[in-house]
């Protein structure tokens, strides 16, 4: 098996402007996100733990079924 190193020391090639605009933009983007980004909605009745769906399981009265 071969080690790659972490880290290059070799120079980067420089942006061109195109992609410098399309990495500006992309910030705007992540940045309007965040700052309208709402609080989720807070589930009733809903399973205790991590979300079931997520985790590949789901456990109702102490029986586990995986989907």
């Amino acid at each position: 098996m071969q080690e790659t190193p972490a880290t290059t020391d070799a120079p980067r090639k420089p942006l061109s402007e195109a992609a410098k605009r399309a990495l500006a933009e992309a910030e705007a983007r992540r940045a309007a996100a965040a700052a309208n980004a709402q609080p989720a909605v807070p589930e009733y009745n809903g399973p205790k733990g991590p979300e079931p769906t997520r985790f590949g399981d789901w456990e109702t009265k102490g029986i586990a079924s995986d989907f």
